[in-house]
C-alpha cells in the first residue's frame, strides 16, 4: 500500500517539486498539497494522509510541523530558519507522530559534511561559505550552521562569521575552506537544480514512520 503524503508549502518551487516527485514515487501517493496561495490550509490535508512534508517559510515551519505531529501524522521538514531545539521540545512532548529535519536533503551535500569533518582532525582551522538564491529568507542556511555543528563536535576552529551570499541564479551551494601551514584545502558542493534534493526528500517520507525516535536530525542518520 502507497505511503500517502501531503506537502505544506506546496507552491513554493521546493514544494511543487517535492509533489512533482511524490507523484512520480510508485510507493508514494500525493495526497494534498497545502499553501495559502493555494487557499487551502494545513488543516484541511491532515486528515487521511500518513506524512507531511513541510516545505513552508521559516515563521510557519514550526508551528506547522507541531501540529501535524499532534495529527498523528509523521512528518518531513525541509524548511529552515527556526528553533530547532523548540520543535525537538514539542515533538517529544506530543509524543504522537515522528519528525525528521534535514537542513538539507541532497546526498552531496551530506558527503561534504562527512569528508569535512575527516579533515577537520588533520587541518582544525577553516571557514564556511554558503551560497543561495536572492530568495532564500534565513542566513545562514541550516545547512551551514549544521556542517559548523558537526565540524566543532570534530575538533574543527571553525571561524566566524558564516560567510552567505544571495544572488539571483544560484541554487544551493557549500564550500568548506580549510587552511594549514603552506596549504589550503577545499570541499565543496554544489546543488544546480532542486531535483538534487528529491532522492533525499523521497526516503525520508518513506523512512519517518518507522524511525526510533520521535526526533530526528540530518539526512546521514538515513544512509548508513
Amino acid at each position: 500500500m502507497a505511503i500517502k503524503v501531503a506537502v505544506s508549502g506546496a507552491a513554493g518551487r521546493m514544494g511543487e517539486t517535492a509533489c512533482a516527485a511524490v507523484e512520480g514515487a510508485d510507493d508514494l501517493e500525493l495526497a494534498g498539497r497545502a499553501d495559502p496561495a493555494l487557499d487551502v490550509p494545513l488543516d484541511a490535508v491532515l486528515g487521511d494522509v500518513d506524512v507531511l512534508v513541510e516545505f513552508s517559510t521559516p515563521d510557519t515551519v514550526a508551528a506547522n510541523a507541531l501540529q501535524a505531529v499532534e495529527a498523528g501524522v509523521h512528518t518531513v521538514v525541509g524548511a529552515t530558519g527556526f528553533d530547532l531545539d523548540q520543535l525537538r521540545a514539542g515533538v517529544e512532548a506530543a509524543d504522537s507522530a515522528n519528525c525528521f529535519v534535514a537542513p538539507n536533503f541532497a546526498i552531496g551535500a551530506v558527503l561534504l559534511m562527512e569528508l569535512a569533518q575527516r579533515a577537520a582532525k588533520h587541518m582544525p582551522e577553516c571557514e564556511i561559505v554558503e551560497l543561495h538564491h536572492d530568495r532564500k529568507l534565513d542566513a545562514p542556511s541550516g545547512t551551514a550552521k549544521r556542517t559548523a555543528e558537526l565540524l566543532r563536535e570534530a575538533g574543527a576552529n571553525v571561524h566566524e562569521p558564516i560567510h552567505s551570499i544571495r544572488l539571483p541564479g544560484l541554487v544551493a551551494h557549500e564550500e568548506v575552506i580549510f587552511g594549514g601551514e603552506g596549504q589550503t584545502l577545499s570541499i565543496r558542493h554544489d546543488s544546480i537544480d532542486r531535483s538534487s534534493f528529491m532522492p533525499g526528500v523521497l526516503l525520508a517520507a518513506r523512512r519517518v514512520g518507522g524511525l526510533p525516535d520521535r526526533f530526528t536530525v540530518g539526512l546521514e542518520t538515513l544512509l548508513g
